[in-house]
């Protein structure tokens, strides 16, 4: 039986071999593209062309549910098989879930009706939630069940901005998509707080993993996904020395974390300081949001891209850089260029937070090479890894 399960495992087309494959190529093509086109848009080099709901909704919408939740679930559905022993999603079923979240993305570019789009929308994240939920019931793992949850409330947070688009309500589109932000932080938290010990011990040979402070973790999620709770119902939309509070104690908990994770050895691994660097990205977001909600003359925007490119941008980029080469049988040592890849990701946060402030037009536009060309790097490194079998001969 085992070797017919590993002839049939072997008899699909690599590609869609596991999840993390088209996943991550799909997503990080998407990601290459939606930037220029977007500032292509702003400077009105597209003509009458309008995606659904708009340039600037399309912007939104796409970074977030289409190239996010795309990595995240090529993550959680490719791990979710080493957490509990079961085969994770391969061949047909991972054929159909791809062409359902590329028909999506298709959707957006040629405006189709609403309730078509609304259809192929949404089912994307309900399936991955779907396929989460099951296979974590039937070994009953009650230890990830937040994964499911994150994952249905960004299914919400998706539904209420096409009601918005709907509703042609910029405001209640721009609030879905700050309350799908902040749940996409808080699963940053929760997989960036397992994982980036773990990796660290491994990668600088200590002998025993940093423990982790279980109530910490708890605050840390609780606190994120009130946050995103905050935004859905409006109440972080304007400044608040209350919610003030409570982003101010989520910059210190992340702080914390990367206090204890630190190494000095690090720093002379790329897939190392990359994800520490991104996840610094996130405690930056957060002291940003809380010194905006204590009166400072900030705009919460620079928080907002401060998570968006620099955390959630960055930890993608390493994550992916680092599962692609282990669930291929590759050695953990990154291709080259990729050193490269991990500082332009910073440097194009550091334009958009910071350099955008003295020069704001010419910052917009480095970012974008920054981000486009990073990706880009990776795209050309790992794209053949993507598609061709692991170099070990083993299925996946």
């Amino acid at each position: 039986m085992q070797v017919l399960d590993r002839r049939k495992a072997l008899s699909i087309t690599p590609l869609f071999r596991l999840a993390f494959r088209p996943f991550f190529l799909g997503a990080c093509l998407l990601a290459a593209l939606v930037i220029p086109l977007w500032l292509l848009a702003l400077g009105g080099h597209t003509g009458a062309w309008q995606p659904a709901g708009g340039w600037l909704a399309w912007h939104r919408h796409e970074l977030l549910f289409g190239f996010g939740l795309a990595i995240i679930a090529g993550f959680l559905l490719t791990a979710v098989q080493t957490w509990t022993g079961r085969p994770g999603l391969s061949g047909g079923a991972l054929q159909g879930l791809a062409a359902l979240w590329l028909a999506a993305r298709i959707g957006w570019l040629l405006d189709l009706p609403w309730p078509v789009l609304t259809l192929l929308e949404l089912a994307f994240p309900l399936a991955v939630a779907g396929v989460m939920g099951w296979t974590l019931w039937q070994v009953r793992q009650s230890r990830n069940y937040p994964v499911v949850l994150v994952l249905a409330l960004l299914a919400v947070a998706d539904g209420l901005s096409l009601y918005g688009l709907w509703r042609q309500d910029e405001g209640w589109q721009r609030q879905s998509v700050l309350t799908g932000v902040w749940l996409v932080a808080a699963m940053m938290g929760l997989i960036g707080g397992r994982v980036i010990p773990f990796f660290t011990q491994r990668g600088v040979g200590r002998v025993e993993a940093v423990k982790p402070w279980p109530w910490l973790d708890r605050l840390l999620l609780g606190g994120s996904l009130l946050v995103a709770v905050l935004y859905a119902v409006g109440l972080s939309l304007s400044a608040s020395p209350w919610t003030g509070v409570l982003f101010a104690a989520l910059a210190a908990g992340h702080v914390v974390r990367l206090l204890r994770w630190h190494d000095r050895g690090l720093w002379r691994v790329p897939l190392l300081w990359s994800l520490h660097l991104a996840y610094a990205w996130l405690a930056v977001a957060c002291l940003g949001m809380a010194l905006w909600h204590f009166g400072a003359p900030l705009n919460p925007s620079l928080a907002v891209h401060a998570l968006t490119v620099g955390a959630m941008g960055g930890l993608i980029l390493a994550m992916i850089a680092r599962v692609s080469l282990g669930h291929t049988g590759r050695p953990l040592q990154p291709p080259s260029g990729m050193t490269l890849a991990f500082v332009l990701l910073n440097l194009a946060a550091v334009c958009r937070v910071l350099l955008v402030l003295v020069w704001p037009l010419a910052a917009l536009w480095l970012a974008a090479v920054c981000w486009t060309v990073g990706l880009g790097l990776y795209l050309w490194r790992y794209g053949p890894m993507l598609c061709r079998p692991r170099v070990d001969g083993h299925p996946g």
